[in-house]
C-alpha cells in the first residue's frame, strides 16, 4: 500500500532523515493535500548564505515582475537579494545555478530554460539543503504553476464569444505555442479544444516561435503573413503576442476589429487594452510580482527552518476594464495582497508541506493540480 506524500514527509520529519549530498525527490507524480500552515516547524539549514538569487531565463515583464516581488519580499525578510540573467542561453544558466551551489548561497528561484540539462545542476543546490522555486518545471522544493487548461481555457472562450459576437462567427486564427515545454501544452490544448466547436474558424498557423519574447513573436508574425496576410485572432503569451501585434502593425495589417489575446497580465498588454480601439482585447493575469512575492516569502520561511508548500497555483484572471485598476493596485503592493488572507487567497493555492528534514522529498515531476 503507498503512503499518501503527507505522511512520508510526516515520518522523514520524525527521523531527522538526512538529504546529503544529492537524491532524485519524489519522482512518482501524486496528488498533493492543501498546505497546512499550522504544521510544525523543523531544524533550519545551517552553513547558507542568507540570500535569494532570481536565475532569469530573460526581460519579458512576466518575469521583471516575478523579479520585483522576490526582491520586495527579500527586504521585507532581511535577505540579499540578487538576479542571475541567462538571456535566453541555457549553458550558461547551467553554469550560474553550479556556481550558486558552491557559493552557498541560501535560496534561489529559477525560470529554466531547457530543463532536462538544468536538472543535475539544480540538484546540487537542492542537495546542499538551499531552497529551490522553479517557475513551472522541476527539480524543486516547491514548484509554481497555473492550472494550465483552465489557464488557456479562459482566454480561449473570451476569444470563442468575440468570434461569435463581433466576427460573426467567422476567424482566422493564429496559435503562438510553447509545446516543447510540456508543463504549458495543456494551455494550448484547450484553446484548440474550445476553438474546435467553432465551425467558421480557421487555425492557419499553429506555431512555436523559437524564444518565448517579443522578437520571437514578431519574427513568427511576419513570417505568418507572408502565407495569411489577413489574420482576424492571434492568441498566446502576452509577450509574444505583443511581438505579433508589432509585426501587424508594421505591415499595415492590424484592424480595431481583431482579438488578439495573451496570458501573463504584462503590463504592456494592459496598456494596450486599455487604449479600448487597440486590436488587443484580453489578457489573462498571472499575477507575477504576486507569486514572485510568495515564493520570497517562503525561501526565508525555509531558511529560518519553517514548513511551506511544495508547490502553489496561481489563479487565472481574465483582465477586463472593469477590474484593471484594482489588478494594478495588487501587483504594484504584493506583500499587501500576501498579508490580507482573502485577497492572496484570490491569487495563489498552496499545497503540500515540505522542510528542511523532509528536503528529500522535493517535487522531481512534473506537477499540476489538474492532474487526476
Amino acid at each position: 500500500m503507498k503512503l499518501r506524500l503527507s505522511a512520508i514527509a510526516s515520518l522523514l520529519c520524525l527521523s531527522g532523515a538526512s538529504f546529503a549530498g544529492g537524491g532524485e525527490g519524489q519522482t512518482t507524480p501524486v496528488k498533493l493535500p492543501a498546505y497546512d500552515p499550522a504544521r510544525a516547524t523543523c531544524r533550519a539549514p545551517t552553513g547558507l548564505q542568507k540570500k535569494l538569487v532570481f536565475v532569469q531565463d530573460n526581460r519579458r515583464e512576466f518575469m521583471q515582475g516575478a523579479g520585483r516581488g522576490m526582491e520586495a519580499a527579500a527586504r521585507a525578510r532581511g535577505l540579499a537579494y540578487g538576479v542571475a540573467f541567462a538571456n535566453n542561453d541555457p549553458a550558461l544558466m547551467i553554469k550560474q545555478v553550479e556556481a550558486i551551489a558552491t557559493d552557498k548561497t541560501g535560496a534561489i528561484v529559477v525560470a529554466p530554460i531547457d530543463p532536462p540539462s538544468l536538472a543535475p545542476a539544480l540538484k546540487k543546490v537542492l542537495g546542499g539543503g538551499a531552497y529551490v522555486g522553479a517557475i513551472v518545471p522541476p527539480p524543486a522544493t516547491s514548484v509554481l504553476n497555473a492550472p494550465q487548461y483552465l489557464t488557456g481555457k479562459v482566454l480561449a472562450e473570451a476569444a470563442a464569444n468575440y468570434i461569435r459576437t463581433r466576427l460573426g462567427g467567422r476567424a482566422k486564427v493564429v496559435l503562438l505555442t510553447h509545446d516543447s515545454l510540456q508543463f504549458l501544452a495543456p494551455r494550448f490544448t484547450a484553446m484548440r479544444d474550445t476553438l474546435r466547436t467553432l465551425p467558421g474558424v480557421t487555425i492557419v498557423a499553429d506555431i512555436s516561435p523559437a524564444t518565448v519574447d517579443k522578437e520571437g513573436g514578431f519574427r513568427t508574425m511576419k513570417t505568418i503573413l507572408l502565407a495569411q496576410p489577413n489574420i482576424d485572432v492571434v492568441l498566446g503569451a502576452d509577450t509574444v503576442v505583443l511581438g505579433a501585434l508589432a509585426a501587424l502593425r508594421e505591415a499595415g495589417k492590424a484592424r480595431a476589429d481583431q482579438f488578439l489575446g495573451g496570458i501573463d497580465g504584462e503590463q504592456e498588454a494592459v496598456v494596450e487594452i486599455k487604449k479600448g480601439d487597440s486590436p488587443y482585447k484580453a489578457s489573462i493575469s498571472l499575477a507575477s510580482s504576486i507569486f514572485g512575492y510568495a515564493m520570497g516569502q517562503h525561501a526565508a520561511d525555509w531558511l529560518e527552518g519553517k514548513s511551506i508548500p511544495q508547490a502553489m497555483d496561481i489563479l487565472p484572471k481574465a483582465l477586463t476594464s472593469a477590474n484593471i485598476a484594482d489588478y494594478l493596485r495588487d501587483t504594484a503592493d504584493p506583500g499587501a495582497v500576501y498579508a490580507d488572507p482573502s485577497r492572496r487567497a484570490s491569487y495563489l493555492k498552496m499545497y503540500g508541506n515540505i522542510c528542511f528534514d523532509t528536503r528529500e522529498i522535493y517535487i522531481n515531476f512534473p506537477w499540476s493540480s489538474e492532474s487526476k
